[in-house]
Order: structure tokens, then sequence, then C-alpha cells
């Protein structure tokens, strides 16, 4: 039976063999200490009692999903799942407490027992159905996100109080989620080492078929790993709804690639037998060090993701180098020996990582910092002409006014955004601008930027239940009345259109959808034939555009929640665009325009993302200065068609 440690078979080799084995049977650790080292002598402000408690809140969801998802790795399979049932399992809570007046107790057992549910259903579909676990896990990957949706009707639901302060810290400074994090790492080890469950994932990962001639009920035993998976997915959607306020339907998307990350860059191996509680919560914490320094770096996003890339690729590759070197696994129940080795060997890392780490801060002891202000731009996300726009007029007028901007990109994950806003406040920053993700998911983030008496001005979207200095905004729900008035008057007041939303959980998307609705009941002669959701996407706005057509071909106008989907539902119309068929984009975006130019899209309703870039901005430097600022700065939104396009700048 496999273990979850590795040995050397080859004898002692002198003082360089022994360094070099002790390196790469603990190259996730080596990994860990060097990245400390090198983000504490990079940046001044990695090496702060908030940073290190901000890597361990930006790490606790990830761990503790990939605790669950090492027991399915050590036996030899992969659950895709756990980021969606992680989702559905706190909307389960937040919906069952809040729309239905559940017991808060109640609501969690609910949500817990959703999570064993999913895994139930993934164990049996893999242990009786034979599908392989890619497969199975990966239709509960689109099942568990669709009933998520499903239930909160595309909105995020409001997460009860008292289940909310999870997200909160204890004495002032101890983050309730690490703690919620180091007791699931302590569960997870104990069922890996101590319990027959855990001697069963060792075995089934090792040889399966010897498992099953053993005696080992093979089947039953993936039931449970499986479960125990989902239990673990369920914690930490819990922890991350609390610590967002709400249940995003959304949320930990792509979560299921980190977790399975954490676990192979602590050691695990995809082949099964062998992984342990410790390295993965190791290769969790190596995937948050990593982001929280590449942010206090200003690194791109999109730079942080090929990093991550290069570093998953090296993990197995030190794998791979670890067994060609002579490493094989350890009987199990045996090593007891190996155990105090490697707690000695965790001590003796700690020393050296405390030692170099204080060494490399007084890099920074003295040095003068920059007099020019320092501004942080946490923006929903960078892949949308719109974003980008406002990125421009930020950075225009930043370099005007003598500002140091930061910017940020979530990639439309409220998380990510949550943990971007915190890195901000632990480093100092002078003033925030936030676009946030969702308007309710990014208040608590912002109220630690209060409490820490830092201004805070929100931009494109407002910030619920906290405080912000101003609001830089055009009314979206305004825009919206704005678009379905200007299609309906196109057709002369009768007509059938369909409608492309945004992506369901944003605010974006609700409010716009919401000023669609009220600017058509100024029209009944208007028949909405259809409303689907394109996640603001050119592709998908294609792609649902060209299905509609199926069903309705008589479609004579689009309104479109962005211009990107409008230009997707314009490649599907071809000819038809701007000639029988009227398009109506949101935003007006440099293609957006160009289309209005050339006849294709008949409209859009531009907010002008540069000028609102650009006020937010200046707002915030007045706000870190002392200066009075508006609650409220209204942008107006404008139609741009073909008759006055050449005169609109964004």
């Amino acid at each position: 039976m496999a273990a979850d440690t590795l040995k050397s078979t080859t004898g002692a080799g002198g003082g360089a063999t022994a360094v070099r084995r002790l390196l790469l049977d603990n190259g996730a650790l080596t990994a860990l200490i060097v990245l400390l080292i090198a983000m504490s002598a990079l940046s001044g402000d990695f090496l702060t009692t908030d940073n290190l408690l901000n890597v361990g809140v930006q790490a606790a969801v990830t761990a503790i999903l990939a605790f669950g998802v090492t027991f399915v790795i050590v036996s030899a399979g992969i659950d895709l799942s756990v980021g969606s049932v992680a989702a559905l399992s706190a909307t389960v809570l937040a919906w069952s407490a809040t729309s239905h007046g559940v017991p808060v107790v109640l609501a969690v057992v609910l949500a817990v027992a959703t999570g064993i549910a999913a895994g139930l259903v993934n164990g049996f579909l893999i242990a009786y159905g034979k599908l392989p676990p890619f497969i199975a896990t990966l239709a509960m990957l689109s099942v568990a996100r669709g009933l998520s949706l499903v239930i909160s009707e595309g909105s995020p639901i409001a997460f009860p109080d008292s289940v909310s302060h999870l997200g909160d810290t204890l004495g002032g400074w101890l983050p309730v989620p690490v703690l919620v994090m180091v007791v699931m790492g302590l569960i997870a080890a104990f069922v890996l080492g101590r319990t027959y469950i855990g001697r069963s994932m060792y075995a089934i990962g090792g040889n399966e078929e010897a498992a099953r001639l053993s005696g080992l009920r093979v089947k039953k035993q993936k039931l449970a790993i499986y479960a125990l998976s989902g239990v673990f997915a369920a914690a930490a959607g819990i922890v991350l709804a609390s610590r967002l306020s709400s249940a995003q339907p959304q949320a930990a998307d792509g979560y299921e690639l980190d977790a399975i990350a954490a676990v192979v860059i602590g050691g695990a191996s995809l082949a099964g037998g062998t992984g342990k509680a410790s390295g993965t919560l190791i290769g969790a914490l190596i995937l948050a060090v990593l982001r929280n320094g590449l942010n206090l770096l200003s690194v791109s996003a999109f730079w942080q993701q090929v990093v991550i890339g290069v570093v998953i690729a090296l993990a197995v590759l030190l794998d791979t180098v670890r067994r060609k070197a002579g490493a094989v696994p350890v009987a199990a129940g045996t090593g007891g020996g190996g155990k105090g080795r490697q707690a000695v060997t965790y001590g003796l890392a700690a020393v050296v990582t405390v030692a170099v780490v204080g060494a490399t801060s007084f890099l920074h002891n003295g040095s003068s910092s920059t007099s020019n202000p320092k501004v942080g731009l946490a923006l929903s996300t960078l892949n949308n002409p719109f974003f980008v726009q406002i990125q421009s007029g930020a950075k225009a007028e930043a370099k005007k006014l003598g500002v140091d901007l930061t910017v940020t990109d979530a990639q439309n994950d409220a998380s990510q955004q949550a943990n971007q806003l915190q890195n901000f406040t632990s480093s100092g920053y002078d003033a925030i601008i936030v676009n946030p993700v969702d308007s309710d998911a990014a208040g608590p983030a912002v109220r630690a930027a209060d409490k820490a008496k830092i201004p805070v001005v929100a931009v494109d979207r407002g910030v619920n239940k906290a405080t912000t200095n101003t609001l830089v905004a055009s009314d979206n729900v305004a825009g919206g009345e704005l678009a379905a008035k200007t299609v309906a008057e196109k057709l002369g007041g009768t007509g059938k259109i369909v409608i492309l939303q945004g992506q369901a959980g944003t605010s974006a998307a609700r409010e716009r959808a919401e000023g669609f609705a009220k600017g058509l009941k100024a029209f009944p002669g208007i028949q909405v034939l259809a409303q689907q959701p394109a996640d603001f996407d050119r592709t998908k706005g294609l792609d649902v555009m060209s299905n509609l057509l199926q069903a309705h071909p008589d479609v004579q106008g689009v309104i479109a929640a962005n211009d990107e989907m409008a230009l997707g539902a314009i490649k599907a119309l071809g000819s038809k665009a701007g000639k029988s068929v009227q398009v109506v984009g949101f935003d007006g975006t440099p293609d957006g325009l160009t289309a209005v130019t050339n006849g294709t899209l008949y409209a859009s309703v531009a907010q002008q993302p540069s000028e609102l870039g650009r006020i937010a901005v200046d707002n915030a430097l007045k706000a870190f200065q002392g200066k009075k600022v508006a609650e409220t700065v209204k942008v107006p939104v404008k139609v741009v068609t073909e008759e006055n396009v050449a005169g609109f700048t964004g």
C-alpha cells in the first residue's frame, strides 16, 4: 500500500547528496521559502503582519477545496466540480436562510448536505456507472453551476449575519478563515494518516485492482472519497460567501483548477498513491504568495496566470526528477521516524526563512518611499474594451497629476477582487478606486479600507453596505431605458426583438436588464421574442444570436447589454445587420463606434469610459488631500448613431 511520503532507496552519499535529497523530497517547502525571501526582497509591503494575514485569508478557500481534492487525487481520481459545488452549497444556505426563513443552523446543514449529495453523485457515476472521473465531475461542474444560477435567479443573495462572521477576525486581527483552514487541514491530515478510509485512498491510488483483490470494497470507498470532497467544497463555499457577505452564483469559477494545482504543487502525484495534507497547504500558500506578491509588484493579472502555469509545470517536473532520483513510496504505517525528521525539517525551514527574510527586510529600512500619492485601481475585468478605456483614462490623468497608479484585474471574480482590495489596504495606499465585480461582494473589503482611513472612490458601479467618498458612474438603468427607446423608435413602435443579457450575477447585467424592461413598457407594440445571456462576450453573442435566429428568423431588432455582444450578434446576422435588423449596443467602445460608422450597428449607448477613469482618479486625489468631493458624480450617457459618431470621443 502506497503512502503519502517518499523515501530514498539509496544510501548516504555525502553532505551534497543529503542536501540534494532534502531539497528533492521537500520541493514545495523549498519553493515556498524561496518565494517568501524573494517577495520580501522585492517589495517592502510584503513583510508586514497585515499582509501576511492577507496571504493566509487569500489561501483559505483554495486550501480547503484542495484538502478535499487531495483525497480524490491520492485515490487516482480527479474532481473538477468542487468550485461549482462550493457556489451551490453557499447559494443553498443563503437561499434557505433568507428567502425561506429556515433556521441558520439547519441551513448550514442543508449546505453541507448539498456538498455531500454532489459528491455521492460523482462517486456513484464513477464507481457504479464506470464513467471516467474527468467526465463525471465535469458534468457535475455544469449541473451544480446551473442549479446555483437557477436557485439564485442569477443574482447574489445576502448571507445571514450569523454566518458572515466566518469572514471576520477574532480579537480584531486574527482572520476566522485562517482558523477554519487550519481546522480543515488537521481534519484532512487525520483522515489521511489515521483512518481506514485514508489508508484505502492510498491503496486504491497505488493499485486499484490489488486493493480490490485484497478485500477492499473499492466502489463503496470511492463513494465515501467523493462525498468527503463534497463536504470540503461546501465548507469552502461557506467561507468564501462569508468573506463576500453574499452567496454569488458565479463564485469560485475556475477554483477547481487552483485546488488541483495546490495538490500537485504540494507533492501529490496525479497517478495516485501519494499526497499529504501538509503538502497541499504549502501548495495553496505558494499560489497565494505568488498572487499577493505579484499584485504588490503591479504585475499584470494576465502575466500572473503565466507564472502560475509555469510553477505548476515545474512542480510536476520536480515530481518526475524526484522519482528518477530513486525516491520510492514508503509502506503505509511505517516510517514513524520519518515523521520526526519531517517535523525537524519544517522547524529548520521556519528558522532559515525567518532569518533570511529578516535580513532582507533591512533592504527596505530607511529607504525613502516615493513622494507621489499611491492610488490603487481595482477593475472588475480587463477582458472588455469598456474597462480598458477606463484604465486608459485613469492612467492618463494619473500621469498628469503625478499619481502612482497601480491597476489590478479581478477577471470578473468577486473573491479575487476582495483579495486585491485587501492588498491595497495592507500596503497603505493613499486612496483606492474600485469598479466592483459585484456591489455587495465588494462591501467587506471597502469597509476594511474605511477602517484604515483610506479614501475609496467607486467607479461605474456603487458599493453596498460600505462608505465610499464618491461614486463616479453613469446610470445603467437610465442607459438601458435609452437603449430600449432607441430601438423601439427606430422600428416605429412595433416589431419583434431579442435581448442579449450580460453575465448573470453582475450588477451591470441586472441594472441594464431592468432599464430595458422599463423602457419597453412605453412601447406595447414591441414584442420581445427571447432574452438570453451571452456573458458580455463577443463569441457568446455570436453563438447565442445564431441559435436565436434558428427559432426566430423574423427578428427585427436586437438590444445587447454591451457592444461586444452586439458585435457578435452583427456577425451572426450577416447582411441583415443594419438593414432588416437594427442592433443597439451599450458602452461606446472603439469597435462599437466603428460598427456604428459602418452602419451595421444602429446605435450604442455610450458611457464615456475614459471620462469615468479620469474623473475617478481626480476625485481619489482630492479625497486623499482632504478636499471636498461630491457624493455622486454622474457622467451622462449618450446615444451615438451614424449622424453624431464623428464628433464623439469616449
